[in-house]
């Protein structure tokens, strides 16, 4: 089985590299994936007590800690659930105390040891020979909170060196304690010149403190790594919201009819909810009574809301936008389709991507190759110049300049962005070697039914015979297949009932294997069914024969219907092709991506749907271990992925390099895909790619970034360009090691504004579709009347003059439920009559009756968890 363990103490790769090998060390583990990022490790194992035990020791002895996460359902899963989140928050305001009193302590200290050389002034005290000793110790004293605060560095990297696995905190260690204990011996220097009246022998000491060196280090390394923790915050805000999606409570229903609100975690299966407009879906069920329309966007990520009615299924976190309706509970707590996708992103950011282990192998040897360089420059220059200061420069320089936190940093943070994006988006990835594979998809097989096509069987075409009324044909249809089971044959008693067809008594209805049904309709012999049967009865069809032909070359299946030995007419019925199939396929082709159709349905059938969507290659009468064979043989030719949504298509699924589950297929179908796509939408297919895409070239530049940073950087701190005059000193090579980590996470969060970029003209054909149906619905929901209206003593509606309006850009809504809460928010200031916020324009404009302070208005959205760039 697989474990979570949750690991403190790792800074840097070298930190999660060493964790790694301590937990693979360790006899009944079968596989470790560690994530620097979340500071957690997935664990496989027989999942005993002992060996758990056993991880966490070997993971103390490496010199950081392992705790085994509790699974849902046990005491504190939920707290634990929401820890990636809540350690980032708390981490960044850890670091920012820090970071304050760092700076407080730095800014004097810099000021005293360099002001003098910038012709600042200084006090009397510090001036002159005879005050040396003082300048020099109130140097030290101002070093020592800088040391205390940040004395994490110190306690984890020498901890980490005495293990033998030093990281990067080692290298910041040795570096400001080198600086500190060359500046102490200074002290003694200075001491010593004054007490044998040597002067100038104490001056020199004086001038070579390098206690602002070991405060700066540790200053702009605290800097950079307040800017990284704010940074990795942002990384998990595609799960933060997910987690605030869920209505923290319900409305229950008691058996005598009363209504009663409940946290959400006490409804169990079988309680009966209701939902009234404007809230959400507690959890996953199935509605009893009334209507809604529900907004689906935050689990499918389709922005149209859908009717529904008794009989319907609802998920949890949706939003009722209209109506009200009760509903029974089926899936609740980590059962329900949030929890899921919830732990499938939290899995897949779990997971490593391939090339995440070319840095892991770099990380590994890093920090003791950097110790070595540090060594190897202070002897070199303690050669060729003799100057301690000098060797002493170059080292601690070569210590912390290197950097391999943005080694560790550049895979995990482009993958949790990624993936976040992706879920946001209605396409759930559930592991990273996934992610990374797809964007190198050479080819895309699709399955027919339910993939490219509907599923469902639909009346396409109505032939009449002549002097035969539609209706009297319709009638017919409806009253002789209204009792048969066949999927044609509701397909054609919903087309008859749609046009209003009148029912006749039915008598001695027969079903005819292989042929179609017969029975007795208003008294008279009636047939429905294919040709072979008409023709065993002496129906004469030749009229129907050339349509027939047609229809069927086109994938449609004709039906004869016949009465008192005439035929009356032919219905072709066909599994019509989902309106994107057309333009997913163009798209695929667009990207230079080959695609093939692959179905257990008959040649002409395959060919005519293959040509109306456009693949390049179909293969017909394909069982399922068939499909899983030819999944196979294509995948020599290049990888592939295979989209499908039957429990048929589960082989070639697994089989495929990238499994793309349709959302509301199997849940075989679901479990046996790497990724899902959650509205059934196959033009989510070439956005799955294009997300792989992205987020890998995102890896490459992140990578190219912390190796070429590493590669440029340590041979200058090093002093192999000096002979050019150009050297760093060790507070310049400490703010670029903080600016290198930094740079690598600031890159990864740009996929957070990640969307799919189609470029066919099919493909922009859908989009705009999409986009009026989006504004149709929000004029309708405009002119609709409101539920709840505030009269005035005299019954008129209350009325408050507007003076003002003011349009805020707000940054990081994702969804209705933002809408709502940025909406509730600024509603909720004083002056603020009502707020218009617009979700794709990324905008909220609020209606004034009184002058309202930008600031006020800005604290209110900050305080509901999202950002204002703006305000005009």
């Amino acid at each position: 089985m697989k474990r979570t363990f949750d690991v403190t103490g790792m800074t840097c790769a070298a930190c999660s590299s060493r964790v790694e090998k301590a937990t693979a060390g360790v006899a009944g583990v079968d596989g470790v994936a560690v994530n620097l990022l979340k500071n957690s490790m997935e664990v496989e194992y027989d999942g005993s007590d002992a060996v758990a035990a056993a991880i966490s020791a070997a993971v103390e002895n490496a010199g950081y800690g392992a705790f085994l996460r509790p699974e849902p359902g046990q005491a504190g899963a939920a707290a634990h659930a929401a820890r990636p989140v809540n350690d980032a928050a708390a981490e960044a305001k850890r670091v920012k105390v820090r970071l304050i009193v760092s700076f407080c302590f730095t800014i004097p200290l810099f000021y005293l040891s360099m002001g003098h050389m910038m012709g600042w002034p200084l006090p009397d005290i510090f001036l002159g020979h005879e005050n040396m000793l003082t300048f020099a110790f109130t140097q030290f004293l101002l070093l020592l909170p800088v040391i205390f605060v940040n004395f994490k560095f110190f306690r984890v990297g020498f901890k980490t060196l005495a293990h033998g696995a030093p990281n990067m905190d080692s290298l910041i260690a040795l570096g400001s304690a080198a600086s500190t204990i060359y500046g102490i011996a200074a002290i003694y220097r200075i001491g010593w010149g004054m007490g044998h009246g040597d002067v100038d022998f104490a001056h020199a000491a004086a001038m070579d403190l390098y206690f602002e060196s070991a405060a700066m280090i540790l200053t702009l390394i605290t800097l950079g790594k307040y800017f990284e923790a704010r940074a990795k915050g942002k990384t998990t805000d595609a799960i933060t919201k997910l987690m605030d999606l869920t209505p923290k409570e319900a409305t229950r229903r008691g058996s005598d009819g009363s209504e009663q609100r409940v946290p959400v975690e006490q409804v169990r299966v079988g309680d009966v909810l209701v939902v009234k407009a404007g809230e959400g879906v507690p959890v996953d069920g199935v509605v009893l009574e009334g209507e809604g329309v529900v907004d689906e966007s935050v689990i499918t990520g389709e922005s149209v809301p859908v009717g529904k009615r008794p009989g319907d299924t609802v998920t949890g976190a949706t939003v009722n936008t209209t109506g009200w309706f009760a509903m029974r509970a089926d899936r609740v707590g980590a059962d329900t389709t949030l929890a899921g996708i919830i732990r499938l992103v939290d899995e897949a950011t779990s997971t490593k991507a391939p090339i995440e282990k070319i840095a892991d192998k770099i990380a590994g040897v890093f920090v003791p190759v950097v110790i070595c360089i540090a060594v190897a420059a202070f002897i070199l220059w303690m050669a060729l110049s003799g100057d301690v200061s000098t060797a002493l420069t170059h080292a601690i320089s070569v210590l912390v300049i290197s950097c391999p936190c943005a080694l560790g940093l550049a895979t995990p943070t482009a993958i949790m962005v990624g993936t976040g994006r992706g879920a946001t988006s209605g396409i759930l990835i559930k592991s990273a070697e996934a992610l990374e594979v797809a964007h190198d998809v050479k080819t895309v097989v699709f399955d027919k039914t339910g993939t490219l096509t509907t599923g469902k069987p639909a009346v396409t075409d109505v032939v009449c015979a002549a002097g035969v009324d539609a209706s009297a044909l319709a009638s017919l249809a409806r009253s002789v297949e209204q009792r048969s089971e066949h999927p044609l044959a509701q397909a054609v008693v919903a087309w008859a009932d749609g046009a209003g067809a009148q029912l006749q008594p039915v008598d001695a209805f027969e079903q005819v294997p292989g042929g179609g049904v017969r029975a007795t309709v208003g008294g008279a012999a009636a047939l429905a069914g294919n040709a072979q049967l008409m023709g065993q009865h002496g129906i004469d069809v030749s009229a129907f024969e050339s349509r027939a032909h047609q229809l069927a070359d086109k994938g449609k299946t004709p039906l004869y219907f016949a009465s008192a030995g005439r035929a009356l007419g032919m219905i072709a019925v066909a599994d019509t092709v989902k309106s994107t199939s057309a333009a997913a396929i163009a798209e695929l082709s667009a990207m230079g991506i080959r695609t093939v159709m692959l179905t257990g349905d008959n040649e002409r059938t395959a060919r005519a749907i293959g040509a109306s969507v456009g693949v390049d290659e179909v293969i017909a009468g394909v069982l399922p271990e068939g499909k899983e064979r030819e999944v196979r043989h294509l995948s020599a030719q290049g990888r592939v992925a295979m989209v499908g949504d039957g429990i048929n298509d589960a082989p070639a699924l697994a089989r495929a390099d990238v499994g793309i589950a349709i959302g509301a297929g199997t849940d075989i179908a679901i479990d046996s895909g790497d990724v899902v796509l959650m509205r059934s939408d196959v033009l989510d297919v070439p956005a799955a790619i294009q997300l792989s895409r992205s987020t890998l070239r995102n890896i490459k530049q992140n990578l190219f970034w912390a190796l070429i940073y590493n590669t440029v950087c340590i041979p200058v701190a090093a002093g192999l360009f000096s002979f050019a005059g150009f050297t760093l000193n060790p507070m310049i090579a400490a703010a670029a090691m903080s600016c290198s980590s930094v740079c690598v996470v600031s890159n990864a969060l740009r996929l957070r504004g990640w969307k799919p970029a189609f470029t066919t003209q099919a493909a922009q054909q859908v989009l705009a579709k999409r986009k009026e149906a989006q504004h149709n619905e929000a004029v309708a929901d405009a002119s609709a009347p409101e539920l709840d209206t505030v009269g005035t003593d005299a019954g008129e509606p209350a009325e408050q003059e507007i003076i003002m309006e003011k349009k805020l850009t707000v940054e990081g809504m994702m969804c209705q439920h933002c809408v709502a809460h940025v909406k509730k928010a600024l509603e909720g200031v004083e002056g603020v009559s009502e707020a218009v916020v617009d979700l794709d324009a990324g905008t909220a404009v609020a209606k004034l009756t009184a002058d309202v302070a930008d600031d006020v208005l800005t604290a209110a959205v900050v305080d509901a968890g999202y950002e204002v760039k703006g305000i005009e």
